[in-house]
């Protein structure tokens, strides 16, 4: 796996770096890792940026937020996807944190779980971008292509989760989801990958790989 992940970070350097993780590196926050997490859902990332850049140029916090109403978060994350229900789940989100955290997003999987609109995907990005804590944050991209080398047999992210969890060293854990995502959006596609240029080839089993470039 040390050659593995030491490609990746190689091959990974020409693409962008997932909007997420620019905001948590720019902004050190884990609200607005969370928020930004909550906008990302069904969003390309490019929109997922500059959705999250004017919102949080409105507010950065929990209090502040709340001084801002649904239809004016609505507009300012305009157009990422489901908007309107986002903006409502940013809303609650917020008053939840003020009224039950004190203004303070939760460390600990348990807790983030709780708020509406939090799976673990996010759960885990907030933990381990926002406060730099061990985890291992699996989208699809994650569960795709770990499974496609046949690291993991599994059918679920949360399964997929739960074997990385056993199987990968740590010190890969916070890393994984980045590196997964670039590659899985640029080279190791859902559809018909492109194999011919994958330095990874000698690990992956191609698991479910019908055709490839």
């Amino acid at each position: 796996m040390r050659r593995v992940m030491a490609i990746l970070r190689e091959e990974c350097r020409q693409w962008v770096t997932p909007a997420v993780s620019v905001i948590a590196e720019q902004m050190r926050s884990p609200f607005t890792v969370l928020i930004s997490c909550i906008i990302s859902l069904r969003t390309k990332d490019a929109v997922t940026a500059a959705a999250s850049a004017r919102l949080f140029e409105r507010a950065r916090d929990p209090a502040t937020m709340l001084q801002l109403d649904q239809e004016e978060i609505a507009s300012l994350i305009f157009p990422a996807g489901f908007y309107r229900t986002k903006a409502r789940q940013i809303q609650e989100i917020s008053h939840r944190l003020q009224d039950e955290f004190a203004g303070r997003v939760p460390d600990e999987l348990d807790q983030l779980l709780s708020l509406k609109g939090v799976g673990r995907k996010t759960a885990n990005l907030v933990v381990t971008l926002g406060y730099g804590k061990p985890g291992i944050c699996v989208d699809t991209h994650v569960h795709r292509i770990t499974n496609r080398w046949g690291y993991v047999v599994t059918r679920t992210p949360d399964q997929t989760e739960a074997a990385l969890r056993s199987r990968l060293p740590p010190e890969y854990w916070i890393e994984i989801n980045d590196l997964l995502v670039c590659y899985g959006q640029n080279r190791c596609l859902p559809v018909s990958p492109i194999c011919s240029a994958c330095r990874l080839a000698p690990w992956c089993e191609r698991v479910g790989v019908v055709r490839n470039r």
